[in-house]
């Protein structure tokens, strides 16, 4: 997917949400994990993912299961993982599908977790960490349509651990990661992912990589602030990928657990939609 065809569907649907597909069996419904344990052909990690995504299409561009909660369950969450992403595709081609790996490993490897996601799983993009630097970074790129999203500045308290120091000129680690990877993609391949508690931080992702999308983590259940967000991290095109998971997918535990998370992403939806009409693409 190109990103013109991403700010189609953004202003199409005047809606910039991601849902997160974290699908963590021990939140799931009582009845669907039941069936489960006595219809052994049941998946009830992907029946739970098509009822969320029938659920909230409609409101979002964006799925982005993470794959810490595919990857628990061996190959039946891979299996469930590969089931998702092929019924998102079959039914919303439209969509734009984000493998939350969080890979990044020496140039032989990368190669192949490449060719794992793009090849093999068929997704849009894939998160990767960079602190592994350039050569772990690039066999993700040769990939046409398809894109990087680098973490840049997570939401997570260990974040300041590295990511906020400073060399002795005061470059934040942070920043030199953004300024050294626009020399290996530009804004048609890469983007970035800058947690939504990170703030007014937004301010300095964008001076530093004003084109660029942003893959924006943590509003509702982490606790960040969509306007906060859009006001620093807006750009002339919106700029931005806003994802909510839990706040969404389990707004409900019982049999109508999909028509609350539809209820919760149209709010949301609402929300971007108005934001949308107050910051129209300057020309």
């Amino acid at each position: 997917m190109t990103k013109e065809q991403l700010f189609e569907n953004i202003f199409s649907k005047q809606s910039f949400l991601c849902v997160g597909l974290d699908t963590d069996m021990k939140k799931m419904p009582l009845f669907l994990t039941e069936k489960a344990q006595t219809d052994e052909g049941f998946d009830a990690i992907f029946e739970f993912n098509r009822a969320i995504i029938d659920a909230t299409a409609p409101y979002c561009i964006a799925y982005k299961p993470n794959l810490a909660f595919y990857e628990a369950h061996g190959i039946n969450g891979w299996i469930a993982f590969e089931k998702t992403v092929r019924y998102i595709r079959e039914n919303y081609p439209d969509q734009f599908i984000i493998a939350d790996a969080k890979r990044g490993d020496i140039g032989n490897t990368s190669k192949l977790y490449a060719r794992t996601f793009f090849e093999e799983m068929d997704v849009d993009a894939v998160t990767v960490a960079p602190y592994m630097g350039e050569d772990s970074v690039t066999p993700f790129l040769g990939y046409e349509g398809k894109w990087v999203i680098l973490l840049a500045l997570t939401s997570n308290k260990g974040s300041q651990d590295f990511q906020l120091t400073e060399d002795a000129g005061g470059e934040k680690l942070f920043e030199k990661v953004l300024r050294r990877s626009q020399e290996w993609a530009d804004s048609e391949q890469m983007m970035y992912v800058v947690g939504a508690t990170q703030g007014a931080a937004f301010a300095d992702i964008r001076r530093l990589a004003p084109d660029h999308f942003l893959l924006v983590p943590g509003i509702g259940a982490q606790g960040g602030s969509l306007e906060e967000v859009c006001k620093y991290g807006w750009n002339r095109q919106c700029g931005l990928i806003v994802n909510s998971s839990r706040a969404i997918i389990y707004a409900d535990s019982s049999e109508r657990f999909a028509e609350a998370a539809a209820e919760k992403a149209r709010e949301v939806q609402k929300q971007m939609a108005d934001i949308i009409k107050g910051r129209r693409p300057k020309a």
